[in-house]
Formats: C-alpha cells, structure tokens, sequence
C-alpha cells in the first residue's frame, strides 16, 4: 500500500493538470459514468464539527476511492486547519486498499482547481482583476489556480482579520505575477473585479448584489451550516453552475445553504440551476451569453474531484518512486 503524505502530495500535484482531469471527471459525472453517491456525516455538536464519508469510482481514470473528511470551523482558533482529511484509493479489479493519502492536500488543491475550470469555462476572457474572499488555504489554492486560466493583473485580498490579509497578499506577491494587495472589506475588493473568489466560513453573505460589476463571475467554496456566502439579490440574477445538482441541492451535510435557502423562502425553484459544469464541457448547455452576464459557480464538493486528484497523484508518485509502500496484512 503506497502512503503519501502532504508535502509529497503538494510537490507532485500539477494545477494545470489538474484543471485538465477534472473537466474529465465533471464531464464523467454528468454524464452518469461516474459512481458518486451522496456524502454521510457523523456529527460533533459541542465541537459543531462533522466527519463525512465520500465515496466515489471514476471508471475513466480507473481510480475507486474513500475521503474522509472533518470540518471542525473553531481549529482556526488553535492553528490546525478547519478541514482534515485522509484518502483511501482501491484497486477498481480486486477491492484491494492500494494508497493512503493525506486528503487535505488533495481538497485544498481540486477545490480551487475545480473554481478555475468554471473560470475558465465561464469568466470573461478579457478577466484581469480577481477579489479573493477570505484568507485561508483555499484563497491561497483559488489564487493559484484562478491565474493559470485568466490573464490577472491585480489580485485584492479581504478577511475578516487585517493582519491576515496583508500577510497572505504579501504571500501572493511573492509567487504570482501582477500587483497583489490587501484591502479593507469585502466591497472594497469586489468593486470593479472581473472574477470574485468566495473561501469563507461566512455566515452573513460575502458576496452582495450592490457590490458586484456587471459582467463578474463568481465562484464561491465556503461554507457554514448556519449561514451563507452569496446574497438572495446575486443569485437570483446569477447564471448559476454547479458540480452535480443532486449534490448542491441534498440536505444537510451534502447540499448548499446559498440556493437551498432562496429555495426555501420561495425566490427561486431548483430549475434557477442553469447547468453542471459537465454540460459546459460537452457543449449541452450555453455558459456565459453577454459579457455584463453575472455567472456564479456554487461548489460543495464531490467525491469525483478527489478521485481526479488522487488517481494523477498516485500515477506520478509510482512513477517517480514517491513515497513509503506499506504491507496491512
């Protein structure tokens, strides 16, 4: 059984790859050639953390895999990462365990992968100006991947604590091409930017209609049980994309507050879901249409992504001898 750990992970993934293998694995789930069911949780309430199971087989990379993952939103508070996870890859002939990833590498890397594929199916082509919302691991992973696809020029960077934003687009600058700064608020960085990166664990929107240009397009990854990163006024208005329909629009813990709640209240219906990013990839359904179009790309992440990630990691581990193989039995 071959393990790998984080850093080994962080160094064999390729984005650019990446982004390629997971328009495949959108383009298989659509498609139903994909087997993905839907995430289970068992609930931490005094921690208000969970742990979720997601399966899933990929048949096109011929990779079956398990993530376990936690979210528990109060470890920012002591320095360990909200979201932990580990990742068992099988043999697709036999059932055999086969690799034991660090999973939390693999999320952080598909999840701002995954925004930059909508980004590249969806944002103008012209797109120069990136809002990164929040200041975690994923707006690192977003603003990395965002700019392998769009020509960004300026990247503004806003939290909810200062300090953090200026150290993480003091981060950024060293690594990314074009200007990088840190701004005061969440209106601030989305006045006048072509694409908006929504990574928080806001409870109260991120991302208002008043704040937004003509013609953004945002991908939003946050997310909280008992909130919401876009306002009802953005999504009613928005072209909206998503991974999987059944999986945004599942209860708790599989589905998204952001469209479940204007469902909810009656301002949408689960039609306003104008398309899977697999139906962009075959050409089923139209993307942007307009260029003052607002297109927003919801993600909660699905168990296909991490098999895309993991079945490329695993390949070019094996190839360049990476990491420890281990006998269970």
């Amino acid at each position: 059984m071959l393990v790998l750990g984080r850093s080994q992970l962080e160094a064999l993934l390729d984005v650019d790859s990446l982004i390629d293998a997971l328009a495949s694995a959108m383009a298989d789930l659509n498609a139903g050639r994909a087997s993905v069911p839907a995430r289970v949780a068992a609930l931490v309430p005094g921690r208000d953390g969970f742990l979720a199971a997601m399966p899933g087989f990929l048949p096109s990379a011929s990779v079956l895999m398990t993530k376990l993952v936690s979210l528990f939103p109060h470890n920012d508070e002591v320095r360990l990462p909200t979201h932990q996870a580990v990742i068992v890859a099988f043999d697709p002939d036999t059932g055999e365990p086969a690799a034991l990833l660090d999973g939390t590498a693999i999320t952080t890397a598909r999840t701002g992968a995954c925004s930059a594929l909508s980004a590249r199916l969806l944002a103008r082509e012209d797109a120069t100006v990136l809002a990164v919302l929040g200041t975690g691991v994923q707006a690192r992973s977003h603003a990395r991947a965002i700019c392998r696809v769009r020509p960004i020029r300026q990247i503004r960077v806003a939290g909810r604590d200062p300090a953090k934003a200026t150290a993480l687009a003091a981060e950024l600058s060293a690594v990314l091409e074009g200007e990088v700064q840190a701004v005061s608020s969440y209106a601030e960085a989305l006045d006048g930017a072509d694409i908006a990166a929504a990574t928080t664990h806001a409870v109260e929107p991120v991302i208002r209609r008043s704040w937004l240009t003509p013609g953004v397009h945002i991908t939003s990854v946050g997310y909280n049980p008992a909130g919401r990163e876009i306002d009802d006024a953005t999504v009613t208005e928005a072209l909206v994309c998503v991974e999987s329909r059944q999986a945004v629009l599942a209860p708790f813990p599989a589905g998204s507050n952001d469209l479940l709640m204007p469902i909810r209240d009656g301002l949408i219906t689960a039609a306003h879901v104008h398309a899977e990013l697999g139906e962009l990839i075959a050409g089923s359904r139209p993307g942007r249409t307009t260029p003052d179009q607002i297109t927003l790309y919801k993600s909660v992440g699905v168990a296909a992504q991490d098999a895309a990630a993991t079945a490329l990691v695993v390949a070019s581990a094996r190839e360049q001898s990476i990491g420890e193989n281990i006998t269970l039995r």
